[in-house]
Order: C-alpha cells, then structure tokens, then sequence
C-alpha cells in the first residue's frame, strides 16, 4: 500500500539544517532526510536515537565466548580426553585464541545481519529514491502524512520559508 509523502529539496546544507529545526520546532514528524553527504549536526537536529546495534554485538559476543568455551571443554575434557605431555585437559590458557577469534568473528557477523535486517537491506532490492539527484547534488526532506490532521499548507509554507527549491507531494513503497 502506498503512503503519501511531502517532499522537500534544497539546494544546500544550510537550509537543509534550518528546514529541519523549523519542521522539529513546529511539531511535524521528519520520516527522512536525504544528502549527498554527510552533514555535521543533522542527527541531533532530527533527534535521532542512538543505534541498539552495540548490544546486538555484545549479546553475540557473548554467546559466542560462552559457546566457544563450552565446546573446547567439552572435546577436551569429556569427550575425547588426550593426555599429551602431562598437561591438563582443561588448560584454559590453550581456549584463549579460539574463544577469542569465534567472539569477534560471531559479534561482527551479528551485527552486520541485524543492521541488514533492521533496514530492510537484501540481495535484489531495487533503490527507491524519493527525490531526483539526491545521491549527486541536491538535499530532500522528507515529511510523512499519516492522517487526515496533517497540515500540507502550513508544511509547504514553513518550508517555503526555509528555502526550499522545490515541494511536491509524492506516493511511495518507502
């Protein structure tokens, strides 16, 4: 199902910045925001929250240390005991490497596969792009109208003011 959006672009950072305080500042939800490159500021003028992804890390990491701990104690010590020179079967100083390489191998690999998941990311997408040469050279803000208390003239109005180049109503699979 289609939602509507009211797409914004500017010409600069500049304005792009100010839009988005104004826009905040008038109580319109920002669904996105979109620039060429990156812009000192915009996350905290969006007030966007800080990512969860570095406890998705830690409870893999974690799960990984466990099990790569379990497994080498369990091959060593129970399952296939060797005795080999004298030394004890559960020598945890010979499970550091592997304990340590499985946990970042299996936290990092985590990560990337709930940041794949979380944005929607898979092999085949095809790119929607809300508004032309926002990749190249011109800056979107994007406003989603939910309802039917949406107020598109006071939006295109107080966009208008920030210096938008260009507002224009849109229906996308975003």
């Amino acid at each position: 199902m289609p939602k509507t959006f009211l797409v914004a672009t500017f010409s600069d950072a500049e304005d792009l910045l100010q839009a988005v305080h104004a826009v905040r500042e008038a109580d319109f939800r920002i669904y996105d925001v979109f620039a060429p490159y990156p812009i000192h500021g915009l996350d905290q003028a969006m007030g966007i929250r800080r990512t969860r992804l570095p406890w998705v890390t830690l409870v893999a990491g974690s799960c990984a240390l466990l099990f790569a701990v379990l497994f080498q104690f369990y091959t060593t010590v129970l399952d296939w005991p060797l005795n080999v020179g004298g030394k004890p079967d559960n020598s945890a100083l010979a499970f550091i490497p592997i304990t340590f390489e499985l946990t970042v191998l299996l936290g990092g690999l985590s990560t990337v596969a709930a940041l794949f998941v979380r944005t929607r990311l898979y092999p085949g997408k095809k790119e929607q792009l809300i508004a032309e040469g926002i990749t190249n050279d011109s800056f979107a803000l994007v406003l989603r109208k939910r309802d039917a208390l949406f107020n598109s003239e006071l939006a295109c109005e107080l966009l208008e003011q920030c210096g938008a180049c260009e507002i224009e109503e849109k229906e996308a699979e975003l």
